[in-house]
Parts: C-alpha cells; structure tokens; sequence
C-alpha cells in the first residue's frame, strides 16, 4: 500500500470536475490526485497548475511536453510518472519512433534538434545539483524562444513536485499507466519497482 491511501474519486466534487483533464491525457483520473485530496486546496491547486503548465501557446508541441516530463522523471528515477509520461505523450500523438527510441532521444534521426536541445535542458534541469549552464542556454535560444523557454521549464518543475510526490508516496500505478510503460520502455527495464502497492 502507498504511505497515504488515495481517496474515492467522489470525495470532493470540485476536484472530481477538475480532474476531468486526466480523463483527456491519461484515460483516467491518477492515484496522485486521488491521494492530494486528502487536503482538497492541494488537489485543486495541482490540477489547475498541471491544466496551466500544459495548455498550448507556442511551437512547444503536447507531445514534446509530455517527452520532457518524461525525461525528467527517467533523470530523478520515477517510475510512477515516467510511465504517465510516456503513456501521455503517445495519447498526444507522439510519432511512434520517437516512443520506441526515446532513451535515445540525442542520437536517434526521430528527434530534431530542437527537440533534443529541449530534452536535453530537461535533463540537466532536473538533476541535483541543477546543471543548466551557458551551454544549454545557447542550445535552448537557437531554436526556442522565452515564452517557450517557461512553457518547458513549467513542465520539468510540475514534474519535480510530482517526482517526489509519487516517489516519497509510493503512490500505486494505475493498470493502463503500467501497459504503455511495459510497451515504450519495458526493453530498458522499467518495471513498477515501489509502485507495486506493496512498498509500506
């Protein structure tokens, strides 16, 4: 079991609407949510940071969004969102060669340059100690502008909060998160690990 137990997707019905957006990204309401609702302020106040971070307002497509979330999770070690991650980015139309190559984001022909620059600012973004450099900033302004530049910086830190939310909650992963994470990443070695429901 997680340290805290989701609770029922009815607990608190404003959370319940907003949590409706998952049903577009993920095909289900998270067992993060399920869990933040114990204090419903938090579980509203995420889901609307979450809606804000991801909405489109620039060349920074949902897929790449969801490509970043997913490095920089794989960088901090969490299963539980990098399987929501890559299950997100192939349900926001994340051309299939980069699903099946996404460890090989820097060298693989699927990725543009802009891409992995972007990938690749998620990466060092979420590494302790942080490792953003002159040298990645160079890389980012070649292909990226500001706005953009906060769009992916919106999406590494949404997924800081939600790396050590699920990682320290041992926060059970949901049936269709482990099935696209077995697909895109199982050859690597993904596997539940803590998010098995048998960590405490």
């Amino acid at each position: 079991m997680a340290l805290v137990n989701p609770l029922d997707p009815n607990h608190d019905i404003e959370t319940k609407k907003l949590a409706e957006f998952f049903n577009e990204t993920l095909g289900f309401c998270p067992n993060s949510v399920l869990t933040m609702q114990h204090r419903p302020a938090i579980s509203k106040a995420f889901i609307n940071l979450n809606k804000a971070v991801m909405a489109n307002e620039g060349r920074v497509t949902s897929a790449l969004k969801r490509m970043i979330a997913w490095v920089s999770s794989n960088a901090t070690g969490c299963r539980y969102c990098q399987a929501h991650a890559i299950r997100a980015a192939e349900r926001y139309g994340a051309e299939q060669e980069q699903l099946d190559n996404i460890w090989e984001y820097r060298t693989h022909p699927a990725f543009s340059e802009a891409e992995r620059a972007a990938l690749d600012f998620s990466l060092h973004a979420s590494q302790v100690p942080n490792a953003v450099d002159a040298k990645i900033k160079d890389r980012l302004y070649k292909y990226w502008d500001e706005g953009e530049i906060v769009e992916m910086l919106g999406v590494i830190s949404l997924f800081g909060y939600l790396n050590r939310w699920n990682d320290s909650m041992g926060t059970t992963i949901e049936g269709g998160a482990v099935e696209s994470a077995d697909q895109y990443l199982g050859k690597h070695g993904w596997e539940k690990g803590k998010h098995d429901g048998s960590l405490y």
